[in-house]
């Protein structure tokens, strides 16, 4: 049996954390789901700035939207909508086998409204709307502004990938914000069935301290964070709050551990995969991860519901000079950052393709 197999039959859904129009033409991305147990992908700015700088993929598209006057941002979400409502309905057999658990693609809203509620409320429902499927989860970054659009999102039945996520703290915050959604949906007697995930990123925590702390240490922080952030998520679960609302039709909003692919050369490439899992979870994985993993993966059993030893080992990053909560609000300021960056990138490079695929016909 495959690793991936293995992994899927755990619980875990595995998800490509990949997308481009060569995966989708190619039949590789059929190929993933039905060899190696992929059940759904996310995307974000970097990837499709990649996608369409490096390809010939997208340019009959770009050159007849920009014949009808699309640029910019509205040209953009064009092209990634169709390639997500593509890949949504690939994956659609996956979201009707599990009753919405399962079978999502991700579609991020703009990273320049991380930090205004009502332009990302605005945007979220529109891009909703427009995709016209149900396995379509868009994306909001879980900081302080973004949170209130969470909620209001979830109370108006959109789906959400709250993204940028780095501790237990704000994976707690981003649950909060769904609960609340769904509790004045019931209040109104609405449908609870409103998918989200929770996407904790891992592997930018041992990035930020290589070289920082003792080589013990190396390669420790990433997962003592998500074993105390799944702690959480299983202890949330079981409260009489969370049941309440599981008991009238809610889903969970599953713990989703993003950045999972292995930054530190001197370590296995599949090293957070085989530490990281977890029944009732999600691994959003890059595609050569995938593909490493199900050649050479191996599990070593599952994270501890109770967390194990990561309080033992955050507190030795304390004693080595690493303040946790400062280090998530870091984080997640330059996951911001990188962010608008790559979004800049990307509307750089549908401008000059648009003015080179003009210039050639």
């Amino acid at each position: 049996m495959k690793p991936t197999q293995k992994l899927h039959d755990l619980g875990q859904s595995l998800w490509l954390d990949n997308i481009t129009r060569g995966l989708l033409t190619s039949g590789t991305l059929k190929r993933y789901i039905d060899e190696f147990s992929v059940t759904g992908l996310t995307s974000n700015p970097t990837i499709f700035d990649h996608a369409i700088k490096k390809s010939s993929f997208y340019d009959d598209a770009i050159r007849t939207k920009g014949r009808a006057g699309l640029n910019g941002e509205a040209l953009f979400f064009e092209l990634a909508l169709e390639d997500l409502t593509q890949a949504a309905d690939l994956f659609k057999p996956t979201h009707d086998r599990t009753r919405g658990v399962d079978g999502w693609v991700s579609l991020e809203v703009s990273p320049l409204l991380a930090y205004d509620t009502a332009k990302t409320i605005a945007a979220a429902r529109d891009l909703h709307a427009r995709a016209k499927r149900p396995n379509l989860f868009i994306k909001i970054p879980g900081t302080k502004e973004g949170l209130p659009a969470i909620e209001e999102a979830i109370f108006a039945g959109v789906p959400i990938n709250v993204t940028l996520l780095f501790s237990r703290e704000h994976y707690l915050a981003s649950a909060e914000a769904y609960m609340r959604g769904l509790e004045r949906r019931a209040e109104k007697g609405l449908d609870l069935r409103i998918g989200s995930v929770a996407s904790v990123f891992i592997s930018r925590w041992d990035k930020a301290v290589m070289g920082k702390t003792p080589e013990a240490l190396r390669n420790r922080l990433g997962i003592a964070i998500a074993q105390r952030t799944y702690a959480a998520y299983r202890d949330l679960l079981a409260t009489p709050r969370w049941q309440k609302l599981a008991s009238a039709g809610a889903l969970p909003q599953r713990l989703l551990l993003a950045s999972t692919g292995t930054k530190d050369p001197s370590a296995s490439d599949v090293m957070y995969i085989s530490a990281l899992a977890a029944p009732d979870t999600v691994d959003t994985m890059p595609e050569e991860t995938l593909l490493a993993f199900a050649d050479h993966g191996k599990l070593d059993g599952v994270m501890p519901p109770h967390g194990g030893d990561c309080e033992a080992v955050i507190a030795e990053f304390g004693r080595a000079g690493v303040d946790v909560d400062a280090l998530a609000a870091q984080l997640q300021k330059e996951g911001a950052e990188s962010f608008d960056a790559s979004w800049t990138e990307l509307m750089d490079c549908l401008k000059e393709k648009s003015a080179a695929l003009r210039q050639a016909s």
